[in-house]
């Protein structure tokens, strides 16, 4: 989830309890509460003593929300200065890696706090039921939002915005950092100023490296995942690769890697295919295309390091970058391409909050009920005698297939949407055949065959949007959902409409919604903690 808001601040509403009262919302000018019990003892998460967030600051509206936890706007009562604070909550913070991602991720943002183009943490809480993190406030606006409203955009414009990307590359790869999930969304403006610099956020995917690490764990974002990482044997090259699939967007409005599902997009990374021959590339300059092709090189050993792209001809800021506008198409294409994303992260958010403590407890006890050796995995004989007795109903054919699925089949496996709810690192993924599955792979599969489940979460979600139950989203339900999602404007609601509205009669239904739901998923292939 994103940790800071596209919109300045509107006034701080009325007190409210999100999230069943965990966090009292309050006015900004409100004194301390009173009798509030102090939270004692030690952090579990962060292991330091336990703290209150609320007599330093005010929680307001909020912002964004995702699977650990939800992120308000907060003002600190001395300075009256607003910010973003992401709490995570505690009670879902299960396994000992849950607990490790979060303590990794306020690591490494103190570690890289200070840089231009990082967003700063300035302060870190953890009481009984949350771990706070208070980050300063972006309230600038989406990267692919700002292109769209200046309405002028050239090479020049495009150079500068990549050339802020590869400087936080540069920055994390000196200081021993590997980002693993860059991409457009990631990136906010810090205010609606000109010459605003543009932040990097979300270091929940982030690991620390040595020259030499290979890392293995799948993750990433579909469209901007490098072909090592798919591979599972992959190091820092991978955010180079993830830069310039951005760089390629900001050229041509698409992703270069395309497809209709994410085996299709996953095909099309492994192929390495780049297509400079479609409009607007004959017109974009050979410089450009000479950069991005350096830097979406299949051999990452053979892939630009950070410094040789902010030294390309094209890249520096006296370069040969032209400041000519860019067709027209290329803003038209962006504006489809993000307004897909937005209805589609909102359907995804409303499927994860639905998403049942029972039905999670009850795949856990399906999986434990199989591994009779209590071994973490289960073996062909195991699921075959298993899956009968739980009323799963798979062919012998199928069950085989899942036992022989490589990764990125497994990634293709969890194409319903609810499964990146429940991902984690496919730690023990049977990318070697060794002939057994682990509880991820297990449920991915199972999900994915049990169709019905699938169209169960799938018309929750519809329903969600069609209020009045007419069996169509309207331009008017759609702008009322996004907005409380904080994704709202008349411009996307239109292109939303426009994009997935096939028999074109200005409204959506749950068929148009659904093979929208099943196109090409640009969220995450398999990301620990979010979404």
């Amino acid at each position: 989830m994103g940790n800071c808001t596209s919109h300045p601040p509107p006034p701080t509403p009325p007190p409210t309890q999100p999230n069943g009262g965990d966090i009292t919302i309050l006015p900004a000018d409100a004194p301390p509460p009173p009798r509030r019990p102090l939270p004692t003892g030690t952090g579990r998460v962060l292991g330091r003593p336990m703290s209150d967030i609320h007599s330093s600051y005010t929680f307001g509206r909020e912002l964004g929300r995702g699977q650990f936890g939800v992120t308000h706007l907060v003002t600190h009562r001395s300075t009256r200065q607003a910010f973003a604070c992401k709490s995570i909550a505690t009670r879902k913070l299960v396994t000992p890696d849950d607990v490790a991602d979060v303590r990794r991720e306020v690591q490494i943002m103190h570690h890289l706090t200070g840089h231009r183009n990082i967003v700063e943490l300035k302060e870190v809480f953890e009481d009984r039921n949350n771990v706070h993190l208070v980050m300063e406030l972006c309230a600038g606006g989406e990267l692919f939002d700002r292109i769209i409203a200046k309405g002028h955009y050239s090479e020049r414009a495009a150079a500068g915005l990549c050339r802020q990307i590869v400087t936080v590359v540069h920055a994390c790869h000196t200081m021993g950092v590997m980002h693993r999930d860059l991409k457009p969304e990631n990136f906010l403006f810090l205010s609606t100023d000109e010459d605003s610099p543009l932040k990097a956020t979300d270091f929940g995917l982030s690991m620390f490296f040595k020259p030499g690490d290979v890392f293995r764990d799948l993750v990433g974002s579909a469209y901007y995942v490098a072909p090592e990482v798919l591979r599972r044997n992959y190091g820092a090259e991978a955010d180079i690769w993830s830069a310039g699939v951005i760089l390629y967007i900001l050229l041509s409005g698409v992703p270069p890697f395309w497809g209709e599902s994410e085996q299709t997009i996953f095909d099309a990374v492994m192929r390495g295919h780049l297509d400079f021959a479609s409009e607007p590339w004959p017109s974009i300059s050979s410089s450009a295309k000479d950069l991005v092709k350096k830097m979406l090189r299949d051999d990452p050993k053979a892939r630009l390091t950070a410094v040789e792209v902010l030294n390309h001809p094209w890249m520096r800021e006296d370069g040969d970058a032209s400041d000519k506008p860019l067709d027209i198409a290329v803003l038209t294409r962006m504006k489809q391409f993000r307004a897909m994303n937005k209805l589609k992260k909102v359907a995804l958010k409303v499927i994860a909050e639905n998403l049942s403590e029972e039905e999670i407890i009850g795949l856990k006890e399906m999986f434990k009920s199989m591994d009779t050796d209590n071994s973490g995995t289960i073996t062909y004989e195991e699921l075959k005698a298993g899956l009968p007795k739980l009323g799963t109903k798979l062919s012998e054919s199928e069950v085989r297939q899942l036992m022989e699925a490589k990764f990125a089949k497994l990634a293709l496996l969890r194409a319903s949407p609810i499964g990146g709810v429940l991902a984690k690192p496919l730690a023990k993924a049977d990318v070697d055949g060794n002939g057994t599955i682990d509880y991820i792979e297990f449920i991915t599969a199972t999900m994915h065959m049990n169709r019905m489940d699938r169209e169960d979460h799938l018309y929750k979600a519809f329903e969600y949007f069609d209020k009045d139950k007419s069996g169509y989203i309207t331009m008017e339900e759609l702008e009322h959902a996004l907005k409380e999602y904080n994704m709202g404007d008349a411009k996307t609601i239109k292109e939303i409409i426009a994009e997935v509205d096939t028999d074109n009669d200005g409204k959506i239904n749950y068929e148009e919604f659904a093979a929208m739901m099943r196109k090409g998923n640009p969220d995450l292939v398999i990301n620990r903690r979010r979404k």
